[in-house]
């Protein structure tokens, strides 16, 4: 006996590869349902090797239903989460709506998925954002043998995780700079993205930090330890899918960087690839369509007492957003409704 499983927001980039993944990982799905706005009602979307058609999210009455899947911002599910909650139904929210709620856990799980329990509280999980997830992967098999005191880390963030537009504008004004006349301005970004960086993901905050750096600290507080202190600088780059980090993590304890590259060799979702010499990492299209997060350059800070760097890569929209949810059903379906 599987599972009723319900994808909201299933004609964007998350949502697609939520129902590609589910498909994948053959989680025990009896039935299916797509749901989108009311413009993309009727829209196909493929699911492994069957075809659905997308429901009206607004009108969908998820009573009957196990588990939704929500990839539809904010402000959509502040209306429709609680309503499929109310009903029975658990979310999993891609949203940053209520990663922040004590109420609801945050879950990454490789890390933290004991914290699972607390979903009885709203019916409720939040999924973090796509850059704590695949760092808090890499930080939580090193926590565990040396306790980290301080983490520093600079992102490179693909497009994707702007959405559609996102990926166009790079697209367009990639295409654009080499047709006279056809140049794209910033629209989605703030500055041109092809060919450049922008050091501004979200919005600014008081203190200097964008909501991004500030979600890095927040997130990573609440699924790994509150007494870790975090930094964080958030770049926008111009590769389409695929989110980098480079990270400096100052321990407790004394850890031999051989040691860590053994520790993360055996931890779940990690995969290293460290070898010193040219290309002997992984960038980030390598990792396009993987599950993994992976580890590369890994090696001692000597300019701190307990430091080690690393280099860290996923894909966003899979261990970032898409992947790690359906990770968290199958928890929910293995440890609490248990019907697969």
């Amino acid at each position: 006996m599987g599972y009723k499983v319900v994808v909201a927001g299933a004609t964007g980039n998350v949502g697609r590869e939520m129902l590609n993944i589910l498909a994948e990982r053959e989680f025990p799905v009896d039935e299916i349902a797509a749901l989108a706005s009311r413009k993309s009602i009727g829209t196909e979307i493929s699911f492994g090797d069957k075809t659905v058609k997308t429901k009206d999210l607004d009108t969908f009455d998820f009573t009957g239903w196990d588990i939704a899947l929500f990839a539809v911002g904010s402000e959509a599910t502040k209306i429709y989460a609680p309503k499929a909650a109310a009903a029975g139904c658990v979310v999993i929210d891609n949203s940053s709506l209520y990663r922040y709620d004590p109420a609801v856990p945050l879950i990454v799980p490789e890390v933290n998925a004991d914290d699972i329990v607390h979903y009885k509280n709203k019916n409720i999980i939040a999924n973090p954002n796509c850059s704590t997830a695949q760092m808090v992967v890499a930080l939580k098999p090193l926590h565990d043998r040396a306790r980290i005191k301080r983490v520093v880390v600079s992102t490179y963030q693909s497009v994707s995780g702007a959405g559609k537009e996102g990926i166009d504008e790079l697209w367009d004004q990639t295409k654009g700079l080499y047709v006279p006349g056809q140049e794209v301005a910033p629209k989605k970004f703030t500055k041109q993205i092809a060919f450049n960086v922008i050091p501004h993901i979200d919005v600014f905050l008081d203190d200097g930090s964008t909501k991004e750096e500030w979600k890095m600290v927040a997130e990573t507080k609440k699924i790994l330890d509150k007494n870790i202190k975090v930094t964080a600088t958030c770049v926008r780059v111009p590769v389409f899918v695929g989110h980098s980090e480079s990270i400096n993590i100052e321990f407790e304890d004394f850890l031999d960087e051989h040691e860590a590259r053994d520790i993360l060799r055996e931890a779940p979702g990690v995969m290293v690839i460290d070898k010193r010499e040219p290309g002997g990492y992984i960038t980030p299209i390598e990792c396009v369509g993987d599950y993994a997060t992976y580890i590369s350059r890994i090696r001692q800070d000597s300019t701190i007492e307990n430091g080690i760097n690393l280099w860290c890569v996923s894909d966003n929209l899979r261990k970032g957003a898409a992947l790690n949810a359906v990770q968290i059903a199958e928890v929910l379906g293995n440890r609490v409704l248990k019907k697969g």
